[in-house]
């Protein structure tokens, strides 16, 4: 009995790591914060992933939230923390609420993306 117990942690031990190892990059945390209220415009965006991600195939665009695109500047993977998305903001945000639309390539080729809101609300 004690061996077949040993053997099943094992295998589940096994294919949680390989099940990690096929994750795709998810969002982690946002700066500004998800569904957060802030009190004056941001910067940039910065949105970090549960696994590191490539340039060239990620980005993020700002929009109103009815629909109507802001102008914001591309998107830089953060050189000091791999798994980051830095977006600058060219102008300051009105009151309002805003969506970030996201998608990245992770550095195991898996595509993901989603969008999230924040407030700005001096």
């Amino acid at each position: 009995m004690k061996k077949i117990v040993c053997a099943l942690l094992a295998g589940g031990a096994g294919f949680a790591a390989v099940t990690g190892a096929f994750a795709h990059a998810l969002l982690d945390h946002a700066v500004p914060g998800v569904g957060s209220t802030v009190q004056s415009s941001p910067r940039e965006l910065e949105i970090s992933f549960t696994q590191n991600i490539v340039a060239s195939f990620s980005g993020a665009t700002l929009t109103t939230a009815d629909g109507a695109a802001l102008a914001a500047g591309k998107g830089v993977v953060d050189p000091s923390n791999p798994s980051a998305l830095r977006v600058p903001i060219g102008h300051a945000l009105k009151p309002g609420t805003y969506v970030v639309n996201w998608h990245v390539v992770s550095v195991d080729t898996h595509h993901t993306s989603g969008s999230y809101k924040f407030t700005v609300a001096p």
